[in-house]
């Protein structure tokens, strides 16, 4: 069954508790908190307090969507604050294994995303280690892009390439998720889709917006 994250940094930060709570009566899996430096990617977001308040205010599982250089200093700040998943990118440590042997050691999963420009190929010897891969569907920094639907084989290969290497990873996909992408991303092998604007930019409110996401797939 296709899980849901949405991502909280399309949500209004006047209601967010409000908008999180719709989000999970309508079914929400898990809530995706996204981190950026303004080094990593081209823009500001998201720090510890956020975490905080969300791990006070929901029992849901919160994933650290991680776009900073050398998450290696950050990612015990946020376990302590409250997250469950670490991503981390390929791009932004040179010590990747290091880093996610680090979250392990916290008891917490580890995840791996990787830019529209990255192949999969790069993180093929330690797929066996990570509990989640995060493939952008857009470039990351910005919400409500649109989805690269070139990335579209790429999701189909890293599905195949964790059915032979960790069949128990999940295959995550981030960016442009709407009503038309969303099924084009599950029938490729996503099994978790990450959507902000889709939800939370939903006219009738963020617990229609996810609604109809699920009814689209």
């Amino acid at each position: 069954m296709v899980k849901f994250a949405p991502s909280i940094l399309a949500a209004d930060f006047w209601r967010l508790g409000e908008q999180v709570k719709a989000a999970e009566e309508a079914g929400a899996n898990r809530f995706h908190i996204d981190v950026m430096d303004g080094r990593f990617v081209p823009n500001l977001s998201l720090g510890i307090p956020i975490v905080e308040a969300m791990r006070r205010g929901t029992s849901l599982p919160l994933e650290m969507h991680l776009m900073i250089q050398e998450p290696e200093r950050y990612v015990e700040a946020f376990i302590q604050a409250g997250a469950d998943t670490v991503i981390v990118h390929q791009e932004a440590t040179p010590h990747l294994h290091r880093t996610i042997q680090l979250i392990k050691h916290h008891a917490k999963k580890a995840g791996v995303g990787l830019n529209p420009s990255t192949p999969v190929g790069t993180i093929e010897d330690i797929l066996a280690d990570i509990d989640l891969l995060l493939i952008m569907t857009v470039n990351p920094g910005f919400g409500g892009q649109r989805f690269i639907h070139s990335m579209l084989p790429k999701i189909q290969r890293a599905h195949h390439l964790l059915q032979q290497c960790n069949a128990h990873c999940e295959l995550e996909v981030d960016g442009g998720v709407d009503l038309q992408t969303a099924p084009l991303a599950v029938n490729a092998g996503a099994d978790v889709l990450v959507a902000g604007t889709a939800i939370f930019a939903d006219t009738d409110g963020p617990k229609a917006g996810l609604l109809r996401l699920m009814q689209a797939i």
